[in-house]
């Protein structure tokens, strides 16, 4: 039998592991949500290092330096869920549909990239997750991107969530390179005092059939968001307003194929156009129906 003393040690102990447990999710949670807002972003490439069978004919990317004005809207904020879409604002009457980011705590759902259009569904171990946030990366159409687990860390006044994760070519190389097909992130979020980071470390890789990775080249980004007041990013606030149901619409039915928990695999183009092209064509009075249906022409 267990002494009292023992007992009461155990549940003390217990008790202040559960305490620590709450406040270092109340940490991750204000570390992802200070990413919301308004931001002038600094978006920098340079290729690093090569490994090509040919030398002598092979290409490295250009290095790329560019700016931009970018609001990141928060969607949805629950206890263990936090959605945010970011918009690209290049005028007043310009805006972009960015890319999106979902945090999910202690998933167990994962859709990881494999080559060409194809993602396979991944079922992690409810231990493997424990205390760990997956980073949900979506497309401009909010198809898949990439995801990965990791654990927020907080030490030494750094505070920061790292992870690697496969993923298609980015779209600033989608049009320009053929000779690799996968790109291995290696992505950290540092948020800082003027407002986060988005550092890569990636691998560009050729990928057979049998699933044989080919490293060809390395490159470095580095994506740097410095906070700005959010009335310079009301034009993209009010395009929010304006065009949410409709992307909303979106995210429900790529939901539902989530939900599936089965492997996906898309088409490239249909009719000659792209995902997001048709769906950028739309109005933002579009029905459901009319998105569904859209997507479901390229679910194969």
């Amino acid at each position: 039998m267990i002494s009292k003393s023992l007992y009461f040690s155990a549940v003390m102990a217990l008790a202040c592991s559960l305490g620590f447990s709450q406040d270092k999710k109340q940490q991750d949670i204000k570390s992802i949500k200070s990413m919301c807002g308004c931001y002038e972003v600094k978006f920098n490439f340079t290729e690093t290092f090569q490994y090509p069978k040919d030398s002598a004919t092979y290409k490295p990317s250009e290095t790329k330096h560019e700016s931009a004005l970018e609001w990141v809207e928060l969607l949805e904020d629950t206890p263990n869920k936090i959605v945010m879409q970011h918009l690209l604002i290049v005028s007043d009457d310009m805006i972009i549909k960015h890319w999106r980011q979902d945090w999910i705590y202690e998933n167990t759902d994962l859709y990881a990239f494999d080559k060409g259009t194809s993602w396979k569904y991944k079922k992690l171990d409810k231990k493997a997750v424990k205390g760990q946030w997956t980073q949900k990366v979506f497309q401009v159409d909010d198809s898949p991107r990439y995801e990965g687990s990791s654990t927020w860390v907080h030490v030494d006044g750094e505070n920061y969530w790292s992870n690697v994760a496969d993923a298609p070519l980015p779209r600033r190389e989608q049009t320009k390179r053929n000779d690799y097909n996968v790109l291995k992130r290696r992505n950290i979020h540092e948020i800082t005092a003027t407002g986060w980071n988005h550092e890569q470390d990636n691998a560009k890789l050729i990928r057979d059939e049998s699933g044989k990775d080919v490293l060809l080249a390395e490159e470095k980004g580095m994506d740097i968001y410095t906070k700005v007041p959010d009335i310079k990013c009301i034009a993209g606030q009010k395009w929010w307003k304006e065009n949410s149901a409709l992307w909303k619409n979106v995210r429900d039915k790529w939901q539902t194929l989530f939900d599936r928990h089965q492997d996906l695999n898309l088409e490239a183009k249909v009719d000659r156009k792209a995902l997001y092209s048709l769906l950028f064509d739309l109005k933002p009075s579009a029905t459901k129906a009319e998105t569904d249906a859209i997507i479901n022409k390229f679910v194969k």
